[in-house]
């Protein structure tokens, strides 16, 4: 259902936006910045602001400024504890960031972005500016597009329609004609690669991982400064993502052998 004739109501439409648009940033916003973002009154804006705060889903800080509340973390714990991939996924990821020493994540496909539920840091000084909850674009990330590379064909195509597929560095795949081709070799390797297509100098590489019906429940991933996944390495990363996710296809009672040999 298209989300403009999807049912509503008006507050709690906005309430969530609210939500939506501070988890997406990491600063802190004014009533405003959020009026003027969401196209609504100052009034309308401030309304919401003060109920979500007094609900204990925002905080309000000493400059006036809104930030989301550690309630909202303990909520998305809640949901996350029942979230079988999540579990399967986690003891795996531990253990080839360990080997690998770069930030590895689990994302799963949410409306037309990945969503990370999980994320392993790495050691060391490099870090990525990631986080559970954060959403990326599908076409230009490796979760994105292994997540994209099985999907059945019709919901592939209502997925993407409408959606342009914005440039983010020079690298980035812009045509959905091109963005067919990698999802083909995609299925034809078994991994996927952001070859610095989403931000500049970072490389990352996802596999699919499986559900016991077949179907394709989430995308495995390592993401790391290109001086770390260097041409020479990206071959061992590449397999290490890839027996990890089959790792975790296998706790959740899963097979990957028929779904990487499904093509369109």
């Amino acid at each position: 259902m298209r989300e403009d004739k999807a049912p509503r109501v008006k507050a709690l439409y906005r309430g969530l936006q609210i939500l939506e648009l501070l988890a997406g940033q990491r600063k802190a916003w004014s009533t405003s910045e959020i009026a003027r973002r969401l196209k609504i009154p100052k009034s309308t804006a401030s309304y919401l602001l003060h109920t979500l705060e007094s609900r204990r889903y925002l905080h309000r800080e000493d400059d006036g400024l809104y930030r989301l509340s550690m309630k909202l973390l303990a909520l998305g714990s809640q949901a996350q504890h029942g979230v079988e991939v999540r579990e399967a996924a986690l003891p795996v990821l531990k253990r080839v960031v360990a080997e690998t020493g770069i930030t590895g994540h689990l994302g799963v496909l949410e409306g037309s972005a990945v969503i990370y539920i999980e994320r392993v840091p790495a050691p060391g000084f490099i870090q990525m500016d990631t986080w559970v909850g954060r959403q990326m674009p599908l076409h230009s990330t490796s979760s994105g597009k292994a997540l994209l590379a099985f999907l059945p064909e019709e919901q592939f195509e209502p997925l993407l329609a409408g959606v342009p597929l914005r440039r983010f560095t020079p690298k980035t795949i812009t045509s959905l004609s091109r963005l067919r081709q990698e999802l083909k070799k995609i299925r034809e390797t078994g991994f996927a690669l952001d070859d610095e297509e989403n931000t500049p100098g970072v490389r990352c590489i996802a596999a699919p991982v499986f559900d016991r019906f077949g179907r394709e429940t989430a995308a495995l991933s390592l993401t790391g400064a290109a001086q770390q996944i260097t041409n020479g390495y990206l071959p061992r990363i590449a397999e290490k993502v890839k027996e990890a996710a089959r790792q975790t296809t296998r706790a959740m009672g899963g097979t990957v052998y028929g779904a990487l040999r499904k093509s369109y």
